[in-house]
């Protein structure tokens, strides 16, 4: 059966890809759902990318990486936590395990019955999203926290511009923007 790992990856970073090695090294004949979450929030601080940008992300870096057995599913938000678990059953094809860091989401998924495991988390001072996102608003030197193939593809869609325009905006939600 399938594990299912879920995450904003705003952006894929180094921390990601080595979550994803293990989980496969881990149980190399289970397939692995990644599910990019809050897939219908894009331009903002906090999700700055859009959900296709982050699967193109995510799928370049794995083919980088040469890591097969992982299908990538964008995520919409429903802010229905009491729901949110048989959304996703309904939206995913089926999973027996569930990898996550996120205490509420462990929460909901242990109530529906799943297991639920916390995978470890990689050099975090380093490759934390936010931390990456502040340096590539600020000029920083955010290339040695993502995988070449990211860096290459932020690079592309003007990533650096969008983050320090979003940063001096102050946006945390797109809300009331024009």
């Amino acid at each position: 059966m399938r594990g299912l790992l879920i995450g904003r990856f705003q952006p894929f970073h180094q921390g990601h890809l080595e979550v994803v090695r293990k989980v496969r090294a881990d149980r190399p004949s289970a397939p692995l759902l990644v599910g990019v979450g809050t897939a219908d929030e894009s331009y903002t601080w906090e999700n700055p990318f859009t959900a296709g940008e982050r699967l193109e992300m995510i799928g370049r870096a794995l083919y980088e990486a040469k890591v097969e057995g992982v299908q990538l599913v964008p995520i919409a938000d429903i802010h229905r936590h009491a729901l949110w678990v048989n959304y996703l059953e309904e939206l995913l094809p089926p999973f027996d395990r569930v990898y996550t860091n996120n205490p509420l989401t462990r929460l909901l998924f242990e109530r529906a019955g799943y297991l639920v495991e916390n995978p470890p988390l990689y050099d975090r001072a380093r490759f934390e999203g936010v931390r990456i996102r502040e340096q590539l608003a600020e000029g920083g030197a955010w290339k040695e926290a993502v995988p070449s193939s990211v860096a290459v593809y932020l690079e592309e869609i003007g990533a650096p511009a969008r983050l320090k325009v979003l940063k001096q905006a102050g946006s945390r939600s797109g809300r009331g923007l024009p």
